[in-house]
């Protein structure tokens, strides 16, 4: 038969981000026109990478056909955070519907392991954490699958149920106004917001708002801290 090489991604590292930050690590394949980062793609919940995996050669990684693949299934998934579509990131716990892109669910204050010895990326959401962890006192969940096809390993169980640390988390957000504010963008952002806002209490209080509508606005709004801040304070008085 014939033996087929299927094509691969290339490395490159964004010029404008600082030395050595993880982030920066991209994957290109210049004949498809795609661009992904290595976090994207190692955190997709559907993405099996290559079985020809090498620690000592990154050059070259993650074959076109899955990433396409990952990307088509994206398009049907919902950010619950920026509302987009992409959302390929899914949380390690089954019982936790709610899907992100991988830099959102940083925004959003989720639990990210890697083990890059064993293969191993996932992450919970903060609303599994919030709302499940926290209501059982803490737990352990089963081990994930590596994602290399030629053979799957299984890594001892983790212990998630703790509140995630928010430094990166707190970085990247503080990071991203920064740019924003430098850009000037910070008066169009807040304009926004309020258009957002003034567009949830419209569906709120329309009679004729469907019921799926409602429940996504509601889920919105709860999502925001500063909302649930707002509500704390009328009940308290201040």
């Amino acid at each position: 038969g014939v033996f087929r090489i299927m094509a691969k991604m290339v490395r490159r590292t964004c010029a404008f981000c600082p030395e050595g930050e993880s982030g920066s690590v991209m994957y290109i394949a210049k004949e498809r026109n795609i661009a992904a980062h290595q976090d994207c793609l190692l955190f997709s919940s559907g993405f099996v990478e290559s079985e020809e995996y090498n620690p000592d050669n990154l050059d070259i990684r993650f074959d076109v056909t899955s990433v396409l693949k990952e990307l088509k299934r994206g398009k049907r998934l919902v950010c619950n955070f920026c509302r987009k579509k992409g959302a390929t990131v899914g949380c390690e716990e089954r019982a936790c519907r709610r899907s992100y892109h991988y830099f959102c669910a940083l925004c959003d204050d989720a639990a990210i392991e890697t083990d890059e010895v064993n293969g191993v990326y996932r992450y919970l959401t903060k609303y599994f954490l919030t709302n499940y962890c926290q209501g059982f006192g803490g737990g352990t969940l089963g081990s994930a699958e590596v994602r290399v096809k030629s053979e799957v390993h299984k890594t001892p169980d983790v212990h998630f149920c703790a509140r995630p640390e928010r430094s990166q988390a707190m970085l990247v957000r503080i990071d991203f106004l920064r740019k924003c504010k430098q850009a000037g963008l910070l008066d169009d952002i807040f304009e926004e917001m309020l258009d957002t806002l003034h567009l949830a209490q419209e569906k709120l209080m329309d009679d004729n708002t469907s019921e799926t509508e409602y429940e996504e606005t509601v889920m919105s709004l709860f999502d925001c801290g500063l909302f649930e801040n707002i509500l704390t304070n009328i009940h308290s008085g201040t």
